[in-house]
């Protein structure tokens, strides 16, 4: 089938090769497991243990909040040894609420309820189950899958891509779990495809994977799934890219893929999936790529959810020596990790360990108007537009002509010959505008609670003032009949 060009993109150097051959391997339990309550796009999930509870694998610790939140399970058997805050994989830092697991090492799941036949199953119930066992989107959106599945069978999607693009330099988990679990991969794909009511399903491979290309083919012969080789460039991982590529479709601005009748989800979802469905097994581990220049021996490993990062390092042999970055994802788009006692959590398809010839820092210089930047946005913005209205501090006009479609995929930033960190100006504009609407509606709901309490204060008045003329009136009547008794007993 023909494939549609695409608008910009990079090509950067993949540095795979260190872990692409590395076959996925079980990283032993640690001492203890962090297992946050937000590891999702919405509400964070609410415990439902305490502290000196006994849990299984697979048992449920947290309940979902509201329409778009996902539960959260033990990874394995073993006791609830704290609730509070534990450093999380978050950008900022910051704290997060945690469950702390001291694993038993025993390994006894939960009981189970298996369907006798998966197809079987009511579409509705196949969205309840995924729901049930906190499948997020695994290639790093973590937006809740039971929501995109009730939502796609409503809008009417047509067409179900499994995006296995893979497109971050260094990353191979995606890679190794499309060469090692591909007929798994390919029942989850058919599930989520009934689930949804699709006609068509399009599995989209980057043509720097001949391995997983083949797998994937083998697996889906005589099933209704297609699988297709997609040029290597990033950001071909973004799912706005994919389905471009593969439809000739394009994704509005601000829209969702099921506004054109698309649903996309990664190949680690669909293999969650079919776990879920097939073996009833929550979401409690995952695939994690250990690379990067100063790591002794790089590998892709399957983490139980809450394993420290530093663990993960450990098990690959450590550092030749001291890294001069740490990253949990992928460099373009990952974040740094400014310590290794942060959790894996379900959506760290990597841990990097960069020596400083890998991040090659050079010093900024001023902006050439080259437009480089503008032919690498995969969305067709102006970076050195956004970026100037940004330091002149008109974030307004930066938002006028875009910025709130930047998928800060870091594109402008790597192609720029200035070496400008592009990328850090949008993030920063994105979150200053984000503050500043905040602070707008904190404004606004002071506002109403003052108009709110002098209504009320109004109303107090009035009522008082009402009470005293009651009062007032009451006594003229009383007075008045006293006078009426006294003249009436005088006549008398």
């Amino acid at each position: 089938m023909k494939l549609f060009r695409l608008r910009g993109g990079i090509h950067p150097e993949g540095r795979k090769t260190s872990s692409a051959d590395a076959a996925i391997r079980a990283l032993p339990l640690s001492p203890y497991l962090f297992v946050p309550l937000q590891q999702h796009v919405g509400a964070p999930a609410k415990p439902v243990v305490q502290v000196g509870d006994t849990v299984l694998a697979g048992q449920l610790i947290g309940a979902g909040q509201g329409n778009v939140s996902a539960p959260v399970h033990a990874p394995t058997s073993g006791r609830v040894v704290a609730i509070g805050d534990h450093p999380s994989p978050h950008p900022s830092g910051l704290s997060a609420a945690t469950v702390t697991i001291e694993p038993d090492h025993e390994a006894r799941w939960v009981d189970a309820d298996l369907p006798a036949d998966p197809f079987g199953l009511a579409p509705d119930e196949i969205s309840e189950r995924v729901g049930a066992a906190g499948i997020v989107g695994l290639g790093g959106a973590t937006f809740p899958s039971s929501v995109k599945l009730k939502l796609s069978r409503r809008s009417g999607v047509d067409t179900l891509i499994i995006n296995g693009g893979e497109c971050e330099p260094y990353l191979t988990c995606d890679d190794r779990i499309m060469r090692e679990r591909a007929a798994d991969i390919v029942t989850g794909i058919r599930l989520i495809q009934f689930a949804v009511g699709a006609r068509r399903a399009l599995v989209g491979i980057e043509d720097n994977k001949p391995e997983a290309l083949a797998a994937m083919r083998q697996a889906a012969a005589g099933n209704d799934v297609e699988i297709r080789m997609v040029p290597a460039m990033y950001p071909m991982g973004w799912d706005k890219q994919m389905i471009q590529v593969l439809l000739g479709r394009e994704v509005p601005a601000e829209g969702r893929s099921a506004d054109i009748g698309v649903l996309v989800h990664n190949v680690a979802t669909a293999w969650a999936v079919q776990q879920t469905i097939c073996l009833g097994r929550p979401l409690v581990s995952r695939i994690v790529t250990v690379s990067g220049g100063a790591v002794a021996a790089p590998a892709n490993l399957e983490v139980p959810i809450g394993t420290p990062v530093q663990a993960l390092f450990d098990a690959c042999g450590g550092f030749h020596g001291a890294p001069a970055r740490l990253v949990l994802g992928g460099p373009m788009m990952g974040h740094q990790l400014s310590h290794t006692s942060v959790p894996v959590v379900k959506g760290s398809s990597g841990v990097l360990a960069l020596t400083q010839a890998e991040i090659g820092l050079t010093r900024p210089a001023p902006c050439i108007r080259c437009s480089t930047c503008v032919r690498a946005c995969p969305v067709g913005l102006l970076p050195l537009e956004m970026a100037a209205r940004i330091r002149s501090d008109d974030l307004a006009g930066a938002e006028a002509i875009g910025l709130k479609d930047c998928i800060a995929c870091g594109s402008c930033s790597y192609v720029c010959p200035s070496s400008i960190p592009l990328v850090h100006y949008f993030n920063y504009a994105k979150g200053e505008l984000m503050s500043q609407a905040r602070s707008r509606l904190k404004q606004e709901a002071t506002r109403k609670l003052a108009e709110e309490r002098t209504a009320r204060m109004q109303r107090i008045a009035r009522e008082r003032e009402e009470a005293a003329e009651a009062r007032k009136a009451a006594k003229a009547a009383r007075e008045a009949a006293a006078q009426a008794a006294a003249k009436t007993e005088v006549a008398a």
